[in-house]
């Protein structure tokens, strides 16, 4: 049993666990079998994975932390091969036990001396995997390993399962027993979506502060859901980078197919969603069809204009642009990734937005809401019957639903139906938010 991380109970986990190797030897495959899910993107094609993905793993009860990352390959020039190395370093340095896969198949290659003798001088546990033997009976390729110098290689086959079981009792064994609690319920997830380049990665690396996923100006960087936890005061986030969304699905292919689709699941788990806008270019017909997929996944939205340092669209143009194409009205902020610039406004605004869409509005305040709708507009009626809109409560939270009771829910029209919730917004400052109104006969 697993959980991506953010789906926690508050436990302390045991620990973190890295897992490292050269590109195209099984990362992503074994971390989908230790965490029994298909979080991690797999293709046959090398360096699928670039920033470091957290998964929350659980073994016999006990629950560890595990680390995906990118492919390794220490000789590489590309700027991005680069980044990933440094991303997977990064992940080294906080593990407390270092997975170092390699190809059993391929045997030793030059990498993989090159990478072993970098977690030698890390002076971190590794336990070294000989991955892609997928006949117990040829469990002898791994023998060839120990020349690493980093201990007994664990026989495996990820895409099999074989020796899985094992390796995960060696990890709980070796873990310190302590690790940063597992996120709760209470958490903010906030779901980052744009179509591809708008700056999705530079804005979440300013949000935390630090450079946590790789940024270039080649579309198509991000290929995963990324989860990152930020703490900031009392309050807990997880905010999920994802692979831009592009507006054809036939430009949809291989791996971009396969990111776009995790990208509309981190979408579907997130509370809040940051719909990214580049200021540079304006608002296109592209961002309200990204808006819409938030709108669908009962998302919070927040229209977030990136790049203001570069922009010389005027805001209050973008502001009636987007209220009036889009239901939800969502809050426009504007930021600038580079500069820094309404970075904090934008968290303050995050919180404020998930404690609309979690709040619970009192049934006696919602009644004479219901009061003074009847005395502001007449309703609707039809063959001499009208409707009587009678009492209300709300019957969900997170995102908000609430049941109005009628004396005929057939009188209720769309136009109606919009209004009522139009006012709800503005009575309530549920600008952005997800309203659903059930309009059901009084019993």
């Amino acid at each position: 049993m697993s959980e991506e991380n953010g789906a926690g109970s508050g436990d302390e986990l045991l620990g973190t666990v890295a897992i490292v190797g050269f590109p195209n030897v099984g990362k992503s495959t074994l971390v989908n079998r230790l965490t029994e899910s298909r979080a991690a993107v797999v293709h046959e094609t090398p360096g699928v994975t670039r920033d470091r993905k957290e998964l929350v793993c659980e073994w016999n009860g006990k629950r560890f932390l595990l680390i995906d990352t990118g492919g390794v390959d220490i000789a590489g020039t590309d700027p991005i091969t680069r980044s990933i190395a440094e991303q997977a370093k990064a992940a080294v340095a906080e593990a407390d036990l270092v997975l170092f896969l390699t190809d059993a198949r391929a045997g030793i290659t030059p990498g993989d001396e090159e990478l072993a003798q970098i977690l030698r001088a890390a002076h971190k546990p590794v336990v070294l995997v000989a991955n892609k033997i997928d006949d117990p009976d040829q469990d002898a390729l791994a023998f060839e390993f120990h020349r690493l110098g980093l201990g007994d290689p664990f026989p495996l086959s990820a895409a099999h399962g074989h020796g899985t079981g094992d390796l995960l009792d060696s990890i709980v064994a070796r873990l310190p027993g302590r690790g940063r609690p597992a996120v709760t319920d209470a958490a903010i997830r906030v779901a980052i979506l744009g179509r591809p380049n708008v700056g999705k990665s530079s804005l979440l690396n300013a949000l935390l502060g630090e450079e946590r996923v790789i940024v270039s100006d080649q579309p198509g960087t991000t290929r995963d859901a990324i989860d990152t936890v930020f703490r900031r005061g009392e309050r807990e986030f997880v905010f999920i980078d994802t692979a831009g969304l592009r507006r054809k699905r036939r430009q949809r292919q291989g791996i971009e197919y396969y990111s776009e689709l995790r990208a509309l699941a981190a979408a579907e788990r997130a509370d809040v969603a940051l719909v990214l806008v580049d200021s540079s270019e304006g608002v296109v017909d592209h961002d309200l069809t990204v808006a819409d997929v938030a709108r669908k996944a009962q998302c919070s939205t927040i229209a977030v204009l990136s790049k203001w340092d570069l922009s010389e669209v005027e805001i209050e143009d973008v502001r009636a642009r987007l209220s009036e194409r889009l239901r939800q009205r969502p809050p426009v902020l504007t930021v600038s990734a580079k500069t820094g610039r309404g970075i904090a406004r934008l968290l303050d605004r995050i919180e404020t937005q998930f404690d609309k869409h979690s709040a619970r509005i009192p049934t006696a305040e919602l009644n004479r809401f219901l009061a003074e709708l009847r005395e502001a507009r007449e309703s609707p009626a039809r063959n001499g019957r009208r409707l009587n809109l009678l009492y209300g409560t709300q019957v969900h939270a997170r995102p908000p639903r609430f049941r109005f009771f009628v004396n005929d829910p057939s009188l209720v029209t769309r136009d109606y139906g919009y209004w009522v919730e139009n006012q709800l917004r503005d009575r309530f400052e549920l600008q952005g938010v997800p309203v659903a109104i059930d309009f059901v006969r009084r019993s």
